[in-house]
């Protein structure tokens, strides 16, 4: 499709989406999604039916497109042709895929400690303990400034998280202490701006991005070797696990992380390993001589 065909389309399908208070990187995801299906239909998206779009769910399904992937197109395309068409019943026939639930990889906190230790650097250990020690998502931990640490109250502000929602994380004496640290050695080296970024790029107006936060992660992981399949968010779920093996109220840790669901936070009770030792087996209350029968 030509640049001609496709520019007023992209213009009034980003005009719908600022209007609605798009996030850039959705977006940028809405945009894709449609360029994408052109590329598949080979004409203005806007002459599709709904046999066409139908017809781009198989595509995609036998092409090994993941249920994220799939399910992403399908939002993008029922909002342009919904919104910005303003003919949803061509994407009547799109239906979202079931993800498969898979338990999260967590590592223990002697593992954690020896990844941390192993951080390519007091930056690096600074903001890995914040994801760790507070629950929080790369985009939450790069975006924070000076003066979201709030030591007085020991809480850090997160401001516009996942869902476009403030909250406040805890903020222990420990990482205080680490970020001090940080901050002293990034204001010796001129990198700390005033009222500027917590974790700032190579260039200090801008800030690090979650891509160079997981590089420092992997770089960490494998001083530390460890052979976990585990990635940068993996501390996040490590953070919920680990309070709850502590027996902190689950809905205590549901505000901790944002959640605006129960039961997503309830997804961490799964891995809980505390819980599960706590259970007797029914093989450990049969009779002891029924035991050394089936030993024998």
């Amino acid at each position: 499709m030509t640049d001609k065909a496709i520019s007023p389309l992209r213009r009034r399908m980003v005009e719908d989406m600022t209007v609605r208070g798009f996030t850039a990187c959705t977006q940028r995801g809405y945009i894709r999604a449609v360029k994408d299906f052109t590329v598949f239909f080979g004409r203005s998206p806007d002459r599709a039916t709904a046999e066409d779009l139908r017809r781009y769910q198989l595509h995609m399904r036998s092409e090994g497109a993941s249920a994220t992937t799939m399910n992403a197109a399908v939002s993008a395309l029922r909002f342009f042709f919904g919104v910005t068409l303003g003919r949803g019943e061509a994407s009547v026939g799109m239906t979202t895929v079931r993800q498969p639930r898979r338990l999260s990889v967590i590592l223990s906190p002697e593992e954690v400690a020896r990844l941390l230790d192993a951080a390519p650097g007091l930056k690096a250990k600074a903001a890995l303990s914040l994801s760790y020690g507070a629950g929080l998502r790369a985009s939450e931990v790069v975006s924070l400034k000076v003066t979201d640490i709030d030591s007085s109250r020991q809480v850090i502000r997160v401001e516009q998280g996942k869902g476009r929602k403030d909250r406040y994380a805890m903020l222990s004496p420990d990482l205080l202490a680490l970020l001090r640290s940080w901050w002293r050695s990034g204001c010796a080296k001129g990198v700390m701006l005033p009222g500027g970024w917590l974790f700032p790029g190579q260039n200090p107006v801008n800030h690090l991005t979650p891509r160079q936060l997981s590089r420092m992660f992997h770089a960490a992981k494998a001083a530390a070797e460890i052979d976990k399949p585990v990635s940068l968010h993996s501390l996040r779920h490590c953070f919920a696990t680990h309070l709850l093996e502590q027996k902190v109220d689950i809905r205590v840790i549901q505000v901790l992380l944002g959640h605006k669901k129960l039961d997503t936070t309830a997804h961490y009770s799964r891995v809980d390993s505390t819980t599960l030792k706590a259970v007797k087996s029914p093989l450990e209350r049969l009779p002891a001589k029924q035991k050394k029968k089936k030993a024998s």
